[in-house]
């Protein structure tokens, strides 16, 4: 008996886990607009982006070189309250020349 109850529990638990992890795939991502792009045949650069943390309220921003001589900068959208609204400014970003960055890969 002690040994079924056991078994119930861990099923539940499975079942709790598995609903838990289903909430977070791809698919969930793209229904509310927050997953990436596709890219077609992953082709495309794909090396991390220097990440800058703001306080709450402002958005972080994010740089990386995205080809010869060119450095893009991308803030992330920002939602706060202000009195009773809440004020969204959007995402942002902007390519500006940088000699620094020689190649893509």
């Amino acid at each position: 008996m002690r040994e079924l109850k056991r078994g119930a529990i861990a099923a539940l638990l499975a079942t709790l886990l598995l609903a838990n992890v289903a909430g977070c795939s791809r698919e969930h991502q793209d229904q509310r607009g927050k997953a990436d792009a596709p890219v077609t045949g992953r082709a495309g650069e794909d090396t991390p982006a220097e990440i800058y943390n703001f306080p709450d309220g402002f958005g972080d921003l994010a740089t990386k070189c995205t080809g010869p001589g060119r450095r893009a900068y991308v803030t992330t959208k920002s939602v706060h309250q202000k009195d009773d609204e809440t004020v969204v400014t959007p995402a942002n970003a902007v390519i500006v020349n940088d000699p620094q960055c020689r190649t893509t890969r």
